[in-house]
């Protein structure tokens, strides 16, 4: 794919020096009885993003309060340090909005669409032809771009509007389910284009139920559950325990028995041994048993837990109504 128009293509800054591109505090909105957010207490850095949470978890509400399409019932927030809903349209011209459901002119070709979108960002017709035109290459849809969006499949339509988002060189995109509906080929596809968002400059927080996606793209992880953050942290700290785990040539249970002698637990996993101390990381430990014993190893290493397993040991997944 061709390089990026303007500021698009320049260089992500890290997430631990830059001020958060959201930033709530007590934040509360309910729909009816229904509470959809419950003081929600937030800060999201830059960078790639994942949102993730069961359905009703409190995802796309959170998502339109950041747009001003809702109002806080409680609370704060701010995106890219201004307050919501008090500067909408300023917030607005700065952030892009991929949205879950459908939304696209059938009638329209992508090239008109993407014209127009650029154009309402701000851009003057000459710039909005050369950004709508290197946009549809970037995604994808150059070639398609003078047939209309009706006649799109699922995975170019979630591609245009993916365009759509970033046509007018936003700082900050929100993404809702961009996957949804994708074969595995279109999803690929979509998740390159979201991991190359960041190579862009382009801030983005990817909302989605479903957790590989997340992992494959994001590098920070805001977990939410009843209108609550369940967890929020680099996506290597909440995948990472202090276990280590271990496959040996042969003389499995002599390793065991004598990691377990020097006060290790010690715990059958597949073809090899998760390995864990009470206190601290047990790898000078196994170290220092494989020395003694003279086995050799096949791999070692810190276990790595997915996503799932996180979201589901800290009680999640009881969502309910859609939010």
């Amino acid at each position: 794919m061709p390089s990026a128009p303007a500021r698009l293509g320049g260089t992500a800054t890290s997430v631990s020096v830059m001020p958060p591109t959201v930033a709530a505090s007590g934040l509360r909105f309910a729909y009816g009885d229904i509470v959809a957010l419950s003081g929600l207490d937030l800060e999201i850095p830059s960078g790639l993003i994942g949102l993730v949470g069961a359905n009703g978890a409190g995802k796309t509400t959170l998502l339109k309060l950041l747009l001003g399409i809702l109002s806080p019932a409680a609370g704060k927030v701010e995106v890219l340090g201004r307050p919501m809903p008090e500067r909408t349209l300023e917030v607005r011209s700065r952030v892009g909005y991929m949205p879950e459901g459908p939304c696209l002119p059938p009638d329209q070709t992508a090239s008109d669409f993407l014209i127009y979108a650029a154009e309402l960002g701000g851009l003057p017709l000459r710039a909005a032809r050369q950004r709508a035109s290197d946009v549809l290459t970037i995604v994808g849809l150059h070639e398609e771009r003078f047939r209309p969006l009706g006649g799109f499949s699922t995975g170019m339509q979630q591609r245009a509007k993916l365009a759509q988002a970033i046509v007018h060189d936003p700082e900050l995109v929100l993404l809702d389910e961009p996957t949804a509906g994708l074969d595995p080929e279109g999803r690929e596809e979509m998740l390159d284009l979201i991991t190359r968002l960041d190579d862009f400059g382009i801030n983005a927080v990817v909302s989605s139920h479903v957790l590989p996606d997340i992992e494959r793209t994001c590098t920070w992880v805001v977990m939410l559950d009843g209108g609550k953050v369940l967890r929020s942290g680099p996506l290597t700290d909440l995948s990472t325990t202090e276990s280590v785990h271990l496959e040996v040539l042969d003389d499995r249970d002599r390793v065991a028995a004598a990691l377990e002698a020097s006060g290790a637990v010690v715990t059958p996993d597949g073809n090899g041994l998760l390995v864990t101390l009470a206190d601290g990381d047990p790898s000078g430990l196994v170290r220092d048993v494989l020395a003694d014993t003279g086995v050799g190893i096949r791999r070692m290493g810190p276990r790595r837990i997915t996503l799932e397993d996180v979201y589901l040991a800290g009680g999640g997944g009881q969502g309910g109504e859609d939010a």
